[in-house]
């Protein structure tokens, strides 16, 4: 069983990019709504699909650079990088099963 991990813009080098396996980075702020909704659809995700995905929150609050180094202009924007590139990015919230199936082919 996997867990929810966090990223500063100075760990997500190491965390993200240096990842042996894919890696879904939720990027989200405490204000949206939106990414409170995805917080326990991606819990759920990290404990079924851990073996497969990573699964990482960024605050874009906290941690400004790395959002704008990939472009993030809405929240929440969840990323999937593999070998250190953006392969797939999804835009807004959305339930567990919807999630699952743009995922599908890194889960």
């Amino acid at each position: 069983m996997s867990t929810v991990k966090n990223a500063t813009d100075a760990s997500f080098e190491e965390t993200v990019l240096k990842s042996a396996k894919p890696v879904l980075v939720d990027f989200w702020a405490d204000w949206c709504g939106p990414c409170k909704q995805m917080a326990p659809v991606l819990d759920k995700l990290a404990a079924e699909h851990g073996d497969k995905i990573e699964v990482v929150k960024v605050n874009t609050d906290q941690n400004p650079e790395t959002p704008r180094a990939y472009n993030v202009m809405s929240l929440p924007t969840m990323n999937v990088y593999k070998d250190g590139e953006v392969v797939k990015q999804i835009i807004g919230a959305k339930p567990k099963r919807l999630l699952e199936k743009e995922l599908a082919e890194f889960l």
